[in-house]
């Protein structure tokens, strides 16, 4: 089970009476999808970043969750990778067992070779290597381009949690 830090603030959002989501439901759910193949991962990952004319980009992408953070990978020529550069802010939205998940956030590029090859063990089942401060591989996703890759570290800044299973609930936490 990953280590999250626990949150400063918890909202109720539910207007039906509900009580507030425990927050481990979120690292448990988390965690659960943590554990499936990466190349499966975009099937319940999706990242939300604004173009510089202000206009919302969203794509589906692999990404991982370790220790209260996401790790994603992208291309530098990509739309997603152009709009962080400019402005780290961001989105990270999980379809997750029984429960769907939103984190605002900020990513940072991780250049590190030790950081990312700790990064790249949690990427196993794809395999990159790590050479330069980034990732390299023989292929990654249809639309990331040739190596190398970046990887970003993404840290939540607010999470909601909308259960879809009992019990139900809406919450709100501030990391």
């Amino acid at each position: 089970m990953t280590t999250a830090p626990p949150p400063r603030e918890t909202r109720n959002l539910d207007m039906y009476g509900a009580p507030p989501l425990e927050f481990e439901r979120i690292t448990k759910a988390l965690d659960e999808i943590r554990d499936i193949d990466i190349t499966d991962s975009a099937s319940h990952y999706w990242i939300a970043t604004t173009r510089a004319d202000g206009r919302p980009h969203v794509m589906p992408v692999g990404i991982v969750w370790d220790a209260g953070r996401f790790y994603l990978v992208s291309g530098a020529r990509t739309q997603k990778s152009k709009n962080l550069a400019r402005d780290p802010r961001c989105v990270v939205t999980i379809a997750a067992p029984g429960i769907d998940i939103v984190a605002e956030g900020e990513a940072r590029i991780v250049r590190d070779d030790t950081e990312l090859q700790r990064i790249a063990e949690l990427f196993s089942d794809w395999g990159p290597e790590v050479r330069n401060g980034a990732f390299w591989h023989e292929y990654s996703a249809p639309s990331a381009g040739p190596p190398p890759w970046d990887v970003y570290e993404i840290t939540p800044t607010t999470l909601y949690g909308l259960a879809a299973a009992e019990p139900h609930g809406a919450t709100r936490w501030r990391l």
